[in-house]
């Protein structure tokens, strides 16, 4: 039983993490009084690489769903106690706080894309709208 839980827990796990990836994210950036607005599809892409090195999607995924799993698991496992099935408690909760926190870590990596990626391009010198 906690063979079958685990597997799906690290499936969704991967599945979220490719869920999470924001591969075609770019940044709208008005070329408007921008003295380097040549370089913008150069500069785009160098900072496409970056964000995705500073955002680490899915390791972040990984370690959100593993730290999920942890406290869902514990949580389960005293709920189960009070109703006389300890270790099916503890599986079930290891699979919803896995799943739960590999979503929210993949979805704060997605934030932190974005934001690395934005962050580039103003240092370059370009006007990021959004």
């Amino acid at each position: 039983m906690k063979k079958v839980i685990m597997t799906i827990v690290v499936a969704s796990s991967i599945l979220l993490t490719a869920c999470a990836q924001v591969s075609g994210y770019t940044p709208t950036v008005d070329p408007y009084n921008d003295r380097n607005a040549n370089m913008i599809p150069q500069d785009k892409a160098q900072c496409e690489q970056l964000a995705s090195q500073a955002a680490s999607t899915g390791k972040e995924t990984a370690m959100g769903a593993g730290a999920g799993a942890l406290m869902g698991a514990a949580g389960g496992a005293v709920v189960g106690a009070f109703t006389g099935n300890p270790g099916a408690g503890a599986a079930i909760g290891a699979a919803a706080g896995g799943l739960g926190g590999g979503a929210y870590k993949g979805l704060s990596s997605d934030d932190a894309y974005k934001r690395s990626f934005n962050t580039c391009m103003r240092n370059r010198g370009h006007n990021v709208i959004n």
